[in-house]
């Protein structure tokens, strides 16, 4: 009987640590497996992730009652509540002042529902703070993080190579559980949502690795943290996502900043010079970031004309002694500049005109002609019309200009509407007040604030991503434990990254990458209120049980 009440004595202690470390590896691993819908016809369901964590809180909320866990005592506890109340109060003028939201219950439910899911994102910042009991705790925490981080690479080269499932969230339709598989041009999501999601998750699990890579001695020591680097480097290719990449690059020179005060200059240069010959290895040679970044840039072109008029180069030198230097008007023509043709030439082919990130030429399936009751005629049967895309997307692809031409001047436009709260959650995609979306998306985390939560909404949103800055590199210059100033470091170069990558991606709305960041930023604030001293670490008091 003594052993049992040791073991749950034992445990009573550490139920926190352990449900923090569960979810950690569970949140990111688990698939977009959908249970129900919250509301019909919308994008966003039901998942096990969503009662797990609502489990997760309802143990927090038992300790806290029974004082061994503190809500108030968290010092993100004010910034967090005062983003959440206006986030409510956004809601409340959205139906009420700016009536972007009709009061109806689809429409108002789904206005509640993204501001619930805010608290249910934040709500692990508290759990994941009162997790961390001592140093030893944390160490044992980011330890599954980075398993669970090696995991999702893995599980990524599984669905590239060997047909690995996918479960997507991209559209309505995939959201329901389909079980796909990669096509050819089709990027890796791993067990996340989306490329985009995988991508900005991979940033902090590289800063991770990196870190280490970095710190560790002995040099033997260091190959297994680097070949991890090296499997999620790969799976970040894999995602081909430019934003993240761009990110990454970012990251990783600020950690190897951060990361001089403990290795020196010497060692942080050749350690930046080391990631970044490998960064460009990898990309010039492996996956299709290279080729993405080609079409944007237009490389391939410049590539071309460079072999065209190399192409012979050295015996035009032999036979004259002198190279031919091309026309002015040769360096800048375009196929474009030609007179327009005759109207009874062949037609062009439609996928000559695709925008560079368009790769076949798919009719729009509901022809204009048959929606509106017209009898079709040609061109317009029922194989679709074809379909016609925008100078921006001409320009800078299609995947740019959605974001150049539609959803981010609606963010502006909502911003002008109510620049104190914004016209509230979920009111940024519709074109009319009574439409219900199925989605919603402005892939620009900040504009996004701006126009859903106005000027205070984004405020207190960049406040506590500046206060979680701050106290991390506080703790970062007085700690003198290795371990945890890699863990420290690797967090500000992540969490840098995923600020950057949001100027692309609604990342921080994102839920696997949300519930990541606020996890970790609980646990680094768990991790400063041990330290009562620059250089001395305390194990936090625990209140213990009366039963012997």
């Amino acid at each position: 009987m003594q052993t049992i009440q040791k073991y749950l004595h034992w445990l009573d202690n550490h139920i926190l640590e352990i449900l923090a470390g569960f979810l950690l590896a569970f949140l990111p691993l688990y698939p977009k497996w959908p249970l129900l819908d919250v509301l019909p016809g919308y994008i966003v369901r039901v998942r096990l992730e969503d009662f797990i964590v609502l489990f997760t809180f309802i143990i927090f909320l038992v300790q806290v009652k029974r004082g061994k866990a503190t809500i108030r005592k968290n010092p993100l506890f004010k910034p967090i509540t005062a983003y959440l109340i206006i986030g409510l109060l956004s809601a409340i003028s959205a139906v009420v002042l700016t009536q972007t939201v009709p009061p109806e219950a689809k429409h108002i439910g789904k206005l509640m529902l993204h501001w619930a899911r805010r608290v249910e994102y934040m709500s692990l910042a508290f759990v994941f703070f009162s997790a961390v009991t001592s140093t030893k705790s944390i160490k044992r925490i980011m330890s599954v993080f980075a398993v669970t981080a090696l995991l999702v690479s893995l599980y990524g080269f599984g669905q590239k190579y060997m047909e690995w499932p996918v479960y997507s969230t991209m559209n309505r339709e995939f959201s329901k559980g389909w079980r796909l598989v990669l096509t050819e041009h089709a990027r890796v999501s791993s067990t996340f949502a989306g490329h985009y999601d995988l991508a900005a998750f991979t940033i902090v699990g590289l800063m991770v690795f990196a870190s280490f890579t970095i710190i560790v001695k002995p040099y033997w020591a260091k190959v297994p943290f680097f070949l991890a680097f090296l499997s999620l480097f790969a799976t970040l290719l894999l995602t081909a996502s430019r934003t993240s990449f761009v990110a990454y690059l970012l990251a990783i020179t600020t950690l190897i900043l951060l990361l001089t005060l403990k290795v020196g200059y010497k060692n942080a240069l050749l350690s930046w010079l080391v990631f970044m010959s490998v960064s460009f290895v990898g990309f010039r040679s492996f996956g299709s970031m290279y080729d993405r970044f080609a079409s944007l840039l237009k490389i391939d072109r410049i590539e071309k004309y460079i072999t065209d008029r190399t192409d012979g180069l050295w015996d035009q030198i032999g036979k004259s002694g002198y190279i031919e230097v091309p026309e002015d008007l040769d360096l800048v023509y375009e196929p474009g500049d030609s007179p327009p043709r005759s109207v009874t030439e062949r037609p062009k082919n439609p996928e000559d005109d695709l925008p560079a990130d368009v790769f076949e030429a798919i009719p729009e399936n509901f022809p204009e002609a048959s929606l509106s009751g017209i009898p079709a005629t040609a061109g317009t049967g029922a194989e679709g019309r074809q379909r016609t895309y925008s100078p921006t997307a001409s320009a800078v692809g299609l995947s740019s200009a959605i974001r150049f031409d539609a959803l981010w001047p609606r963010a502006f436009a909502a911003f002008k509407k109510n620049p104190l709260f914004g016209t509230g959650y979920s009111t940024l995609v519709k074109t009319e007040k009574l439409e219900f979306t199925e989605a919603e998306s402005t892939d620009n985390d900040y504009l996004r604030a701006l126009g859903e939560t106005g000027l205070l909404g984004l405020g207190s949103f960049m406040f506590i991503l500046g206060l979680i800055l701050w106290k991390t590199w506080k703790y970062f210059t007085q700690t003198k434990d290795p371990i945890l100033m890699a863990f420290t470091g690797a967090f500000i170069a992540g969490l840098i990254g995923l600020m950057v990558n949001a100027l692309y991606i609604d990342i921080f709305v994102s839920s696997k990458v949300a519930y990541t960041l606020w996890a970790l930023s609980g646990l680094m604030f768990g991790l400063f209120t041990l330290d009562s001293s620059p250089n001395k670490i305390k194990t936090k008091k625990i209140k213990k049980s009366k039963k012997k």
